[in-house]
């Protein structure tokens, strides 16, 4: 892929194809039942037990050695300074454009390495319920940047992030509603100690602001990037929002009702304007840059199937 990152002999990725990943595979029947596969998958996904056997039970499988590497150095530390302690959380942060199938990995990470005996307690938060209410979007003129960085109320994404990182023994984030497109007023999720929490959010490998010594990315012990050619999610998109347009968007309390009605023409005349003015920019200038922060890169072909992982060097 021409705009891959690590092009040249001092790649700091690890590239594997996909033949060579699959063989890693641990040698055990897959955990999920079909239509346990089938509840995971995002709209517009392709994913089947083949690709979930060869491609992310051995990235589980991997996630999980990180887990237990992490956690022996805890009690090497603790033995050395010579103090008590139980180990914190490993939190793992998944980014990747929209309609990449980011939220289709991060759902299907938290159930394999749920069945995993070391990491039975896995909760999975998205970054969509930091946004900032749309009330206080339009205050700030960013309705038409949501989704870009300074839509987030990143000080309470870190703050959250940080009480889980911390030990605390509960966590709560606010909830986000995709049929109104909104944060829900007054629910909130709590989180409980977790062995692994999964972050997942289109930003959440930016490094550090100006106004900020510490990002949520600094918090995060491993980091995924979902990654495709920008012309294959631009089509992706394309196609999920004519799925949501004959289905979600037909609920008279979406707030995208409004498209319900339109021709498949002017559908897609609506969904290519939203991506070029929106998504795209928002991809190209905050989102991309940040894939070469990524512990594991997961480059993704024009069928939605991994090609290749790319795997930052030790």
């Amino acid at each position: 892929m021409s705009d891959a990152p690590g092009n040249g002999h001092a790649s700091p990725f690890l590239e594997i194809d996909r033949a060579r990943w699959a063989a890693l595979a641990p040698q055990t029947p897959l955990p999920l039942a079909e239509d346990e596969l089938a509840a995971l998958v995002g709209l517009g996904d392709v994913l089947d037990a083949t690709e979930v056997r060869e491609v992310y039970q051995p990235l589980s499988r991997l996630l999980g050695l990180y887990v237990e590497s992490s956690r022996a150095l805890h009690r090497a530390r603790n033995s050395f300074l010579g103090v008590d302690g139980t180990t914190t959380p490993f939190v793992v942060g998944i980014a990747g454009s929209v309609a990449v199938g980011k939220s289709t990995t991060a759902r299907l990470l938290r159930e394999l390495l749920s069945r995993w005996p070391d990491t039975p307690r896995v909760e999975l938060v998205t970054t969509d319920g930091f946004l900032y209410p749309n009330a206080e979007l339009e205050r700030r003129g960013l309705m038409q940047r949501k989704g870009f960085p300074e839509s987030y109320d990143r000080r309470a994404l870190l703050r959250f992030v940080s009480q889980i990182k911390g030990g605390a023994d509960v966590a709560s984030a606010p909830v986000y509603s995709h049929l109104s497109y909104d944060i829900v007023p007054g629910r909130s999720v709590l989180v409980h100690r977790p062995d692994v929490l999964i972050v997942e959010g289109l930003n959440v490998l930016q490094p550090p602001t100006r106004q900020h010594g510490l990002a949520v990315s600094d918090l995060f012990d491993i980091t995924i990037y979902v990654d495709a050619r920008t012309s294959d999610i631009a089509r992706w998109y394309e196609e999920r929002f004519l799925r949501l347009q004959r289905g979600a968007f037909a609920d008279p309390q979406s707030y995208f009702h409004r498209y319900a009605s339109l021709s498949e023409t002017e559908a897609r005349e609506r969904a290519r304007s939203i991506w070029s003015s929106i998504n795209e920019p928002n991809l190209v200038e905050n989102i991309l840059p940040t894939r070469s922060r990524a512990t594991i890169v997961l480059r993704k072909g024009p069928d939605h199937a991994v090609t290749t992982v790319l795997l930052r060097k030790i």
